[in-house]
C-alpha cells in the first residue's frame, strides 16, 4: 500500500473542483471495452500530481464514475492508462465520485468499481 501524506491543501477535499488543477490527457484505458479517460492533474496551490480515472457507459444512466489519487513525481513516468486503475487501488486513500455514486466526492481505498 502506497502511503500518501495529507497536507491540508484544498486539492485533497473530495469536493475540490477542476478549476483548482492544471490538466493534461494521459490517454484512454480500453481494457475490457471500458474506454476510460485517464488524465494527469496538478494542483495549482501545492503542485502535487494526481491521476484521474473517469469511466461512463453511455447506454446506462447514472453510470459515471471517477477516481483520483496522488502520485509521486518518481512514480509518474510509470503510470499508463492501462495501469492507472491498479495504481489507484494500491494507494492508502483516493477520492471518488460521480453519478453512479450520487456523490460529488468521497474518500475511499482498495478496489475500484469500474465495470457494470
Amino acid at each position: 500500500m502506497i502511503k500518501i501524506q495529507k497536507l491540508g491543501c484544498a486539492c485533497e477535499k473530495p469536493t475540490s473542483t477542476y478549476t483548482e488543477f492544471r490538466s493534461s490527457e494521459l490517454g484512454i484505458d480500453k481494457t475490457n471495452g471500458r474506454h476510460a479517460e485517464v488524465s494527469i492533474q496538478q494542483c495549482k496551490l501545492c503542485q502535487r500530481i494526481w491521476i484521474r480515472y473517469f469511466v461512463e457507459y453511455e447506454s446506462f444512466s447514472k453510470s459515471g464514475k471517477w477516481y483520483k489519487g496522488i502520485v509521486s513525481k518518481k512514480d509518474r513516468p510509470q503510470i499508463t492508462p492501462e495501469n492507472a486503475l491498479e495504481y489507484l487501488e494500491s494507494l492508502e486513500w483516493y477520492v471518488y465520485g460521480g453519478s453512479f455514486f450520487e456523490s460529488k466526492g468521497e474518500f475511499g481505498q482498495g478496489k475500484l468499481i469500474v465495470d457494470l
